[in-house]
């Protein structure tokens, strides 16, 4: 599978967190049985302005609620107002109350394989997934 095939999970993924809730990179990579790929996943959240439809990438934050990803925005301060519009605290480009907003992908979504393998009775789906 190409990069661009991991874009394109990366984006469904993201498009799946609620309004209000955040996710982080390593929570996609880990969903996506990629648990090392986190700095992959933002590389796919750099490239997602390009995305159709669009990807709320504003609700991807690191492993400790910081917006490392603002400077990606239109401006230094998109990434927390769009975050705030949507009722979640940023105190100094964190996150507050990180864990009552995160949203693990793993608790979400049903398996990988099933939702991007045709045939989920292949014993091969799982294996393909990276």
């Amino acid at each position: 599978m190409g990069y661009k095939d991991f874009y394109e999970r990366v984006w469904y993924v993201v498009r799946q967190v609620p309004a209000g809730r955040v996710t982080t990179y390593g929570a996609i990579a880990r969903y996506l049985g990629s648990p090392k790929a986190a700095r992959l996943v933002g590389y796919a959240m750099n490239a997602s302005h390009t995305a159709f439809p669009p990807v709320p990438a504003h609700r991807v934050v690191n492993r400790l609620g910081y917006l490392t990803g603002k400077f990606h925005f239109p401006s230094p301060t998109a990434m927390k107002e769009r975050l705030e519009k949507e009722g979640i605290q940023v105190v100094n480009d964190q996150v507050q109350d990180f864990e009552s907003v995160f949203w693990n992908p793993l608790t979400h979504l049903p398996p990988p394989h099933l939702l991007f393998f045709e045939n989920e009775d292949d014993d091969t789906a799982a294996e393909q997934v990276f």
